[in-house]
């Protein structure tokens, strides 16, 4: 495997229960050959086929950081960016749904234990969509809870899903008290999907809409944002490990920046393996001998192994901080989303590189390189991953302006 593939000892750095952790991660590895066969059909249905989910569900990966006190496996946080990583080497929607639908399980943690009791006492094992557009939902406050309403996009692997974390705004006639970000929790029962899911890259993630029409949500169902960016949460009375205690949105491009590491990966291996073997077409040079193929492999994978050194190192240290009771100031949230943005540009840049390497293969639909291309691209048109906006935000608070991130 060329590059970084074979990634730093996890148990070393994934703290208290690394054997399970590295379990886990061996666990998805094991499924990449069977994915990377699946891929096409993934990508027929628009979503995952039902045999890809049960994968998911008996090797425990949806519960990677669910709490132990409802079967969870409560790994570190790192282990999103791990284990997409390495599903991503097959199939860059399978990771993107499974670090997505994973990380609702962490969330749902943070939630009042009335909210947890209602979901995992029905079933442990349920899928959690979610669609984190604050604008797209309005919300007014109502006796016991608020009324919700709303057009949310992009709510990944929601038909799988009987519950779904959806944010919004909520106003009040009150102007002193302002406007206030808040997450809703609601039951499939609760809402329609419109299957909306006609893209070019990312295809098999059905990441479709979501309509809510003035649904009650109980206040317990509910979380604000204010009380997710670091430190004790709601759940935390139940849930104290400091996996439940992380700054939600400050590391959120990391729930899904594993699927560009690994898709990436997975685009340098494949045209490592093609270089070796492979000659000119048109003066049968060795594309081996080439220093241009040496060059762009070096490139490529520096790209990539830099991008994998900043996800694990930024997951491990807050990690680290939250165990200490550390939460990081403004400047600091403002660095993880900048970092999470700029190391899947990496990946990106080094995917577009091999694309271009590559010549008239990479026209080839039959092939995984213009997948992984399309997955590159769709993948960093994430607006976590949008480096001007990362990189503004960073910009003013290092200048004393003030964050434009609401959620930080």
């Amino acid at each position: 495997m060329a590059g970084g593939g074979g990634k730093p000892d996890a148990g070393s750095s994934a703290g208290p229960g690394a054997d399970s952790y590295v379990a886990m991660v061996a666990r998805a590895k094991a499924l990449i050959p069977e994915l990377r066969e699946r891929a096409s059909k993934t990508e027929e249905l628009r979503r995952l086929p039902p045999e890809t989910e049960r994968d998911l569900h008996d090797t425990g990966l949806f519960r990677i950081v669910q709490p132990k006190r409802v079967g969870g496996a409560e790994l570190d946080y790192v282990a999103l960016v791990d284990c997409a990583d390495a599903l991503g080497q097959a199939d860059a929607s399978v990771a993107w749904n499974f670090a997505n639908l994973a990380s609702h399980h962490w969330m749902l943690g943070m939630f009042d234990r009335q909210a947890q009791d209602a979901v995992w006492s029905r079933n442990a094992d349920t899928l959690i969509a979610s669609s984190f557009i604050f604008p797209a939902g309005r919300a007014r406050k109502a006796d016991g809870g608020y009324v919700l309403r709303g057009h949310w996009p992009f709510s990944s692997g929601v038909e799988s899903c009987d519950w779904n974390m959806l944010a919004g705004v909520v106003s009040s006639d009150d102007e002193a008290d302002g406007i206030e970000y808040r997450i809703f929790l609601l039951n499939r029962s609760e809402y329609r999907i419109n299957d909306t899911w006609n893209a070019t890259g990312l295809c098999g993630t059905g990441s479709n809409d979501v309509w809510v029409e003035d649904a009650f949500v109980a206040e317990k169902m509910t979380v604000a944002v204010s009380d997710l960016t670091g430190g004790p949460t709601p759940g935390s009375t139940v849930n104290p490990n400091a996996l439940y205690a992380l700054p939600v949105f400050s590391l959120f491009p990391y729930v899904l920046s594993g699927v560009g590491l690994g898709n990436a990966q997975a685009c340098l291996n494949d045209y490592v393996e093609f270089a070796r073997h492979r000659a000119s077409t048109y003066n049968r040079t060795k594309l081996s001998d080439l220093q241009t193929t040496q060059i762009k492999i070096a490139e490529a994978s520096a790209k990539i192994d830099a991008a994998r050194l900043v996800m694990r190192t930024n997951c491990v240290d807050a990690m680290a901080d939250a165990r200490r009771g550390y939460i990081p100031d403004l400047a600091a949230k403002t660095r993880l989303r900048r970092d999470g943005a700029f190391a899947v540009k990496l990946c990106t840049e080094a995917v577009s590189l091999l694309f271009a390497a590559s010549g008239a293969r990479s026209l080839f639909t039959s092939g995984a390189l213009q997948r992984q291309f399309r997955d590159a691209h769709a993948v960093n048109s994430h607006l976590a991953f949008n480096f001007d906006a990362a990189g503004t935000n960073y910009g003013r608070v290092a200048l004393g302006l003030p964050s434009e991130n609401l959620t930080l």
